[in-house]
């Protein structure tokens, strides 16, 4: 018998900590193989973590609320399951000495020499690496405003605070300026005074870096989508009975912003300091409104391989588990462009901020019906047509105006030369 170290596991792409978020067995209490035993958060999404063995909780390393690095021991498992020995513990090891702390990245070590316990905020070993390294005294750790649980630092903070101290755009943490920073209160009798959600706080943050990092442009064209208005409403009922699915606009969109972007690959790329990486994949994200009104961007990996009825299944199930929070982490990691439609809300229009990495964002306004002039051979003549508005924030820094336009007129012919003809 044995102590099973449950670790912490890797979240997905560039995830190197989560926070818990609740515990949902407790010490002592049994534990079966596959049950769940905790759920935690990254900056992206909520997911569960189960036990891989059956035996028995004997020691819980992290509270509720506490950031987790990847690869960090959360608990320990007394079990008679034939597992690896490196996975393992002899309980002698423990019960000499029941502190024992089972990771040594756990320890808490100073990051200069004044002492860290009198900070009045919580460091993960990682933040705690970073600030011992880049020289941050106390003070200034004391002055950066933590959007992590409970206003802990997170990486993305202190990385912030040492590029923009580096810029000059931070004044010294002895400054009045930043003394006072935050302290301001904005609030009148009667206002109601409501506390960010976790998620609300990144979003918060992801937006502010996103319009900090990236000079953003936005191209509208107008499009016409009578034809596929018509040819959804053809085959609708057809395609629900044969495949026990709803086709919406949305994997039309996506089609016609696949092929637009390999006709143009620099659209789908990234910026790495003064490169650009130009990705070989083409991985689009979906924008989904939550029931809380939080926002989250399931990702379709490699939508090029995918014909309009695959990607009416595959964005089908992203957007209903994404509702119900039973997204993998790792669905919602690498995408490379984004799509967001409006027209759920009834809005014709909008400029969308860019999701970073990413150099672009396509939002999609209301379909709705109006009057258009149309050529014919007998002359011009008036018609009630289905237009909608597109338009798409890009990142001036890779994508120009003659490309950002380019593009989207591109997205829009496809979408105007719909083939009408397929059939399912």
């Amino acid at each position: 018998m044995g102590l099973f170290k449950l670790l912490m596991p890797k979240m997905g792409e560039g995830v190197i900590e989560a926070t818990i978020i609740t515990w949902l067995k407790n010490e002592n209490d049994n534990i079966a193989e596959d049950e769940t035993i905790l759920e935690v958060a990254t900056d992206k999404v909520d997911t569960e973590i189960q036990s891989p063995v059956s035996g028995i909780i004997k020691k819980i390393n992290y509270k509720k609320d506490e950031i987790v690095p990847v690869g960090e021991v959360l608990a320990l498992i007394e079990t008679d399951s034939d597992i690896p020995e490196e996975e393992t513990l002899s309980l002698s090891e423990v019960e000499d000495d029941p502190e024992k702390t089972v990771n040594e990245n756990t320890v808490e070590t100073p990051i200069s020499e004044n002492d860290i316990a009198s900070l009045n905020i919580r460091l993960t070993p990682l933040v705690r690496n970073i600030a011992k390294k880049e020289e941050i005294s106390n003070e200034e750790l004391n002055s950066i405003q933590g959007t992590g649980a409970n206003g802990k630092i997170t990486k993305r903070d202190i990385l912030k605070y040492i590029e923009d101290k580096k810029s000059g755009k931070r004044l010294s943490a002895t400054s009045s300026t930043v003394q006072h920073i935050g302290n301001y209160n904005f609030s009148m009798e009667g206002d109601e005074i409501v506390e960010m959600d976790r998620m609300r706080k990144l979003i918060a943050a992801h937006m502010v870096d996103s319009k900090r990092i990236s000079p953003h442009v936005t191209s509208v064209v107008e499009s016409d989508l009578t034809e596929v208005v018509k040819w959804r409403n053809k085959i609708k009922n057809n395609f629900f009975e044969k495949h026990k699915q709803k086709i919406t606009f949305t994997p039309i969109f996506v089609e016609a912003v696949v092929k637009a972007l390999k006709d143009f690959p620099l659209v789908n790329s990234s910026v790495d300091n003064e490169k650009i990486i130009i990705r070989k994949n083409i991985n689009i994200g979906i924008a989904t409104a939550l029931p809380s009104g939080n926002l989250i961007v399931p990702v379709i990996k490699n939508a090029d391989m995918y014909n309009l009825e695959g990607l009416t299944k595959i964005i089908n199930d992203l957007v209903l588990r994404a509702r119900e929070n039973k997204l993998k982490p790792d669905e919602i990691q690498g995408g490379t462009f984004t799509i967001t439609n409006l027209g759920t809300m009834g809005n014709i229009l909008g400029t969308p901020i860019i999701n970073q990495p990413q150099v672009a964002i396509l939002a999609i306004g209301a379909i709705v019906k109006k009057p258009a002039v149309l050529e014919t051979p007998m002359g011009d003549v008036i018609a009630i047509r289905n237009k909608t508005y597109l338009s798409m924030s890009y990142d001036h820094r890779v994508v120009d105006g003659f490309l950002g336009g380019t593009f989207i007129k591109r997205v829009s012919d496809y979408l105007e030369n719909f083939d009408i003809n397929q059939l399912f």
